[in-house]
């Protein structure tokens, strides 16, 4: 449930987008993950925190070659020829529907090093080694210089990466919100479980209007995040 602590604050929101990426569209070798149908309602999301102002990252997982960055399950099909998501093929690509400019390329090589980069002045695309977005990242000092305190979440596939990046910004005492019209694999039991963690839980609709409803509040701290942790 969520009360006074943890109540969404959208004049201080930031959007996640998780996993967007070609590989996950239907024909693809991520199609169990398809967004497909819900990529109407991940866009309407985007555009809003877009029209508002707000922060917005896209989160890719990107696979060397020879899966010596991998999670030890994937390693083995990455080496010998398989897998999905890797580097310098089209299928590593954001999906064109929720970048900015749709001649944007990801720069791996700035990505793979754990560094931003930004598509707009408010948007950006950053690299995650594992399924949550802020295991080794520093996605959290992102959020902090910006006064981020809630994070709205979508995309690809909520049993994987989308649920592992709520748990770890709800660690980081960030109160978080569910999309679950925008999130691939999402269930009805899914919705009990995040509200008995404290996530809020949102339709498309509901965020957009949301979002433009409140002004950006537009302050800053300073770069230091207390307690930081790259673990």
């Amino acid at each position: 449930m969520t009360d006074n602590h943890n109540q969404p604050d959208f004049a201080n929101a930031a959007l996640l987008s998780i996993d967007v990426q070609r590989d996950v569209l239907t024909g693809g070798p991520l199609d169990f993950a398809s967004p497909e149908l819900l990529l109407p309602n991940m866009a309407r999301v985007v555009d809003a925190f877009r029209a508002a102002n707000r922060p917005i990252v896209h989160v890719v997982r990107l696979y060397l070659r020879d899966g010596r960055n991998a999670e030890l399950c994937r390693q083995a099909s990455l080496a010998s020829g398989g897998g999905a998501l890797v580097v310098g093929t089209p299928g590593s690509a954001l999906i064109p529907d929720l970048v900015p400019d749709s001649g944007v390329d990801l720069d791996a090589d700035r990505l793979l090093a754990g560094r931003f980069q930004y598509l707009s002045s408010k948007e950006a695309a950053m690299y995650k080694p594992r399924c949550g977005a802020f295991f080794r990242t520093q996605l959290l000092a992102h959020l902090w210089i910006r006064n981020v305190t809630t994070v709205v979440v979508i995309g690809c596939n909520f049993p994987n990466c989308p649920r592992a990046t709520i748990v770890e910004a709800s660690e980081r005492d960030l109160r978080v919100v569910a999309v679950p019209d925008a999130l691939s694999r999402f269930s009805d039991r899914d919705t009990t479980d995040l509200r008995d963690m404290g996530v809020a839980v949102m339709t498309s609709a509901e965020i957009a209007d949301s979002v433009v409803a409140v002004p950006h509040a537009m302050t800053t701290r300073a770069h230091e995040v207390p307690g930081t942790s790259h673990v």
